[in-house]
């Protein structure tokens, strides 16, 4: 990992410590401190209990799509937000309840994953999904290991064309 990365990563994680404690200073002094202490165990445990249930939802999915021999990529995604979502919920902060709790329920989940994957498209230079191409001039190649027949369409078609891109360098859809 680059310095340059991880002084990024630490500074984000300072500001996220530092926004938790914001809200919480928030909290107390709206609903004062045993309300909030209350509060923050109220929704550890929410957290644990929909861990437990959601948790095994998602560990029976990815098991049945093993037993199907089926590719199980969403089962896969829908267990890691689970249990990130888990662990958000458990840990104290209210930021991070409402983070994991999108993560963790059902109706929700769908969209943290679109912008995981949106996120995640957009920094790795390698996964930007389709690329469309735009055909200049088409052309037929003879091929050598075949004997010629004249019927339709005995030689493979190659298609000359250039990629075609935005001014970033994304992929147009």
């Amino acid at each position: 990992m680059s310095d340059a990365v991880g002084r990024r990563i630490r500074m984000v994680a300072g500001l996220l410590v530092l926004a938790e404690l914001v809200v919480y200073v928030l909290v107390v002094n709206w609903i004062g401190l045993a309300w909030t202490i209350l509060a923050t165990l109220a929704t550890s445990a929410l957290g644990m209990a929909l861990l437990a249930r959601q948790g095994t939802r998602a560990l029976t999915e990815l098991r049945d799509r093993a037993r199907s021999r089926r590719s199980a990529g969403r089962e896969l995604g829908d267990a890691g937000l689970v249990a990130a979502g888990g662990l958000l919920m458990v840990l104290p902060g209210f930021i991070g309840d409402l983070v994991g709790l999108l993560c963790l329920l059902p109706g929700t989940r769908g969209l943290v994953r679109a912008l995981l994957t949106r996120f995640v498209l957009a920094r790795v230079p390698g996964m930007r999904g389709a690329v469309r191409v735009r055909s200049v001039r088409t052309a037929e190649v003879p091929r050598t290991d075949e004997p010629r027949t004249d019927g339709p369409r005995t030689r493979p078609l190659v298609i000359e064309g250039e990629v075609v891109r935005d001014p970033d360098g994304r992929p147009l859809r």
